[in-house]
């Protein structure tokens, strides 16, 4: 289902605890007046991308919350956003975050593998951040069920290129979505949200994993974009595929554990230490 009309109003027409998990990356706010090859390219279709960064900032806490009412207990939100400067002042995206009333779980890095910054004020930044939100159970279950091994060893840092064949203007890349359902979701079925779906990335995701979906957009040719990559999303799954050949693992901790190839393992490397302190003297 894709909804076409303002994020936070469309949210608020949501059944509390009814959705599984999501993902989005909303606009950045990196303000369209400024001068600069890169920014110039940055123009949302009906959207604007230039608020004060208080209102910006409080958008995202309120659009957040709202999230956070409709993702079921025990439910997931991934939120890619970055590092931006403002006149030499930076705002960094945990500030907002930690307003909501999301437990932030993790701080997944992206790398992008190219600068975003075409300048030399600072080091070109080949980052953003992936945010791993949480909705607790209960006020002791902070921490949630724990991953399984093949999607933990994707660790907190993403090597994954930017997409660079998109008619919007700020997609991120199929693998980005796809490893976060898969990972969150595994085997299970349900609903995946993506409240500023844009080139409806995150649903083609959730469609190809066989998963319920509903996009969210502002802009009625984006919305109208995404349904059109929905219908031929058959031509992707190659890329879903390949992400989900990174999520194995021959043998996890637990089973080596088990087979004992970690048994007396402290206690044969303290008598090791022991033997070469001695040695030593």
């Amino acid at each position: 289902m894709i909804l076409n009309g303002d994020t936070l109003q469309e949210l608020k027409k949501l059944p509390s605890n009814s959705i599984d998990m999501g993902i989005t990356s909303p606009p950045y706010n990196k303000q369209e007046n400024k001068k600069g090859w890169l920014v110039a390219n940055v123009k949302y279709d009906i959207a604007s991308d230039k608020k004060t960064e208080q209102q910006y900032q409080q958008e995202q806490i309120s659009v957040l919350n709202e999230l956070y009412r409709v993702i079921k207990p025990g439910g997931n939100f991934f939120y890619n956003h970055k590092i931006r400067w403002e006149k030499g002042i930076m705002f960094h995206p945990i500030s907002w975050l930690l307003q909501t009333k999301w437990n932030v779980k993790q701080e997944i890095i992206w790398d992008r593998g190219i600068a975003a910054n075409i300048r030399g004020w600072r080091f070109w930044q080949v980052e953003e951040r992936i945010y791993w939100l949480y909705k607790p159970k209960n006020k002791k279950d902070l921490i949630g069920p724990e991953l399984q091994s093949k999607h933990a060893l994707c660790t907190s840092i993403w090597r994954i290129r930017p997409e660079n064949k998109n008619r919007h203007p700020a997609p991120f890349p199929l693998e980005i979505p796809t490893r976060c359902i898969l990972s969150i979701m595994d085997t299970h079925q349900g609903t995946i949200i993506d409240p500023y779906c844009g080139s409806g990335t995150t649903l083609v995701a959730a469609k190809l994993l066989g998963h319920d979906f509903i996009g969210i957009d502002i802009s009625p040719e984006y919305c109208k974009l995404s349904q059109e990559r929905l219908d031929i999303c058959y031509k992707e799954k190659e890329k879903i595929d390949k992400e989900i050949s990174l999520h194995c693992v021959k043998e996890t901790f637990k089973q080596r554990k088990e087979r004992g190839l970690y048994k007396n393992r402290i206690k044969t490397q303290t008598t090791l230490e022991t033997s070469l302190l001695f040695q030593n003297f």
